[in-house]
């Protein structure tokens, strides 16, 4: 049996296909489309789910998109007569919707079928529903506490309950205009990132700053009983202008979130290209600390209510790494599984797997250990990429490649390194990657002016192999996906200063032999020649989406100052 998951009309649109409970392919439309967040009908990503499963469309048994508009309709519709929105609003909502709705219509007229036929196939999963399903039905759980935590889907920010074997029970959740996305998104705008998506640069700069706005800004968030919590919505316009997000077939845009009473209570607004002042720094951790705050706080509720010591947690705030390295020591959980695709993106993975295990009642079989799941690349399309550039060029055996780039890696040389099948999810994982020497405290300002040309306050991760994560990091807990940010011991921050970011700590990865053994013996030769078995890990892209085909990877390459470029087998240096 086979069923396609979908997250379309949103941003971070994806398809993914999985055969009798098993990940076939997953992808991001942007991967294909070449523009980040690219939201709409993620056609591409379908066309390459089907080709890599070898079915057409009409083949496929069901499929599910992670979204349901007829979820909460009593609720919204009380909210609606309480809280008449503007008519551009109205008007705004209901063209989502019918997008939705004309779903079978648009599939259709793109896959050459009859509208009819397909939408017998098509099913619905509650936003909230299918992000805790991305996480828990794809855990090595049996039984845990789950969480979704973010802006809004489904006119729902927060849902939690308990995963059982093929079975989500939804305990409590908390509804639209309250959301702690939406706090953290309006005070990313406010601090003048406005891109869909900027919220992990907030992230990056609250390790500058101090927490010393957090007392202005606990008015933002009033918490209520158990896990419950209210905005003061004087402070925000969503719940008035309804969230205005727009993309017409390309990257989402959302307008402001913040209101004035805001800016009377920090001060001005910073306009994009405005120096960050300590002020805003202070504003990015008080931020940041209020969303911790907040977020420990329903987790304590959940673990008391639940009574369990694992937690499978997903949700665009799931992305936060800097607070999932901290809930080991802020609550009870014992056992934390956060997808690599924690943001809206996975909710195709969550809905198919909704359907295949609550809907259609089968067993638990699959565990998501690996998130290599987009596109793969042979030999010959590495090296046609090379020879289309006239690129000289060695072909090198795995043990004699490993050796070489981990030479160049050790002397300083920033390497494209392109292997296998594209990563799920926002994090390059050692196959889209670009890599450095971690001990070369220059590399950070090389990376970010002449190759990622990025803001100078974001830091770089650490990609170490599993056997050695407690060694450089105080927790010696497993971070497959990166989505946890750990304290760097303070007696080796001086041998990785490339990799340590200001307040000491590193978003890491560890790399295990098993799930991706070409990026463990390079990282292993690495240490065999430095004494640290690490390296710089950041993505493979230059101000656009990671790239997915050798063809841009070779681009890129030539567009940037990276030393060397790795294709498969294939070395090229610029000696060469």
């Amino acid at each position: 049996m086979y069923i396609l998951g979908l997250n379309a009309y949103h941003g971070d649109s994806s398809a993914c296909l999985i055969k009798d409970g098993q990940i076939v392919a997953a992808i991001e439309e942007e991967r294909i489309r070449r523009l980040k967040h690219w939201a709409g009908l993620p056609t591409e990503a379908i066309k390459f789910c089907l080709q890599t499963g070898g079915v057409t469309l009409d083949q496929v048994d069901h499929i599910v998109i992670g979204r349901d508009p007829r979820a909460h309709i009593g609720k919204k519709l009380l909210y609606v007569l309480a809280h008449p929105p503007s008519p551009r609003a109205l008007a705004d909502r209901a063209k989502n919707i019918l997008k939705v709705g004309g779903l079978a219509t648009e599939l259709g007229a793109v896959f050459n079928m009859p509208a009819e036929r397909l939408a017998k196939k098509i099913r619905s999963v509650e936003h909230h529903r299918a992000h805790i399903a991305s996480a828990f039905f794809v855990s090595e759980f049996e039984r845990a506490a789950v969480l979704s935590v973010d802006g809004m889907g489904d006119f729902t920010s927060t849902m939690w309950g308990v995963g059982d074997r093929n079975r989500i029970q939804v305990l409590g959740t908390v509804h639209y205009p309250h959301s702690l996305g939406f706090v953290y998104t309006a005070l990313t705008q406010y601090l003048g990132f406005w891109k869909y998506g900027d919220e992990y640069k907030v992230m990056g700069l609250s390790g500058f700053g101090e927490p010393s706005f957090l007392p202005q800004l606990r008015k933002l968030v009033k918490p209520g009983r158990g896990a419950d919590f209210k905005l003061d919505l004087d402070f925000f316009t969503h719940h008035k202008t309804g969230v205005q997000m727009t993309w017409n077939g390309g990257e989402p845009i959302i307008g402001r979130m913040f209101s004035e009473k805001l800016e009377q209570m920090l001060g001005p607004a910073r306009q994009a290209e405005e120096p960050l002042d300590k002020r805003f720094e202070d504003i990015a951790a008080s931020l940041q600390a209020l969303y911790e705050e907040n977020l420990f706080r329903i987790l304590d509720h959940v673990h008391k209510e639940t009574k369990l010591t694992k937690l499978a947690f997903a949700g665009g705030t799931a992305q936060n790494s800097l607070a999932n390295g901290k809930i080991y020591k802020n609550s009870a959980f014992t056992e934390i599984y956060v997808p690599p695709a924690g943001h809206d993106a996975g909710t195709a993975i969550g809905a198919a797997y909704a359907v295949w295990h609550e809907h259609l009642n089968h067993p638990r079989s699959f565990v998501m250990q690996s998130p290599f799941w987009g596109a793969e690349y042979d030999d010959a399309a590495c090296e046609a990429a090379l020879k289309k550039e006239n690129l000289k060029y060695v072909r090198l055996e795995d043990d004699a490649l490993y050796r070489r780039v981990a030479e160049l890696i050790a002397k300083g040389n920033i390497i494209g390194w392109f292997q296998g099948r594209t990563e799920w999810g926002p994090r390059a994982l050692g196959n889209r990657s670009i890599l450095a020497n971690p001990a070369f405290p220059e590399i950070k300002e090389v990376l970010n002016v002449k190759i990622k040309k990025r803001e100078p306050f974001r830091p770089f991760a650490p990609s170490v192999i599993e056997e050695k994560v407690s060694e450089y990091f105080e927790e010696q807990r497993p971070v497959p996906f990166m989505e946890k940010v750990y304290v760097i011991r303070p007696e080796v921050r001086s041998k990785i200063p490339a990799v340590v970011h200001v307040d000491g700590t590193g978003r890491l990865q560890s790399v295990s032999k098993q799930t991706n053994p070409r990026y463990w013996n390079l990282i292993s030769e690495v240490g065999k020649i430095t004494g640290i078995p690490m390296v710089v890990n950041t993505s493979f892209n230059e101000n656009e989406p990671i790239v997915n085909k050798p063809e841009e990877a070779v681009a890129c390459y030539l567009r940037t100052k990276m030393d060397a470029l790795v294709l498969g087998n294939y070395l090229v240096t610029r000696d060469d």
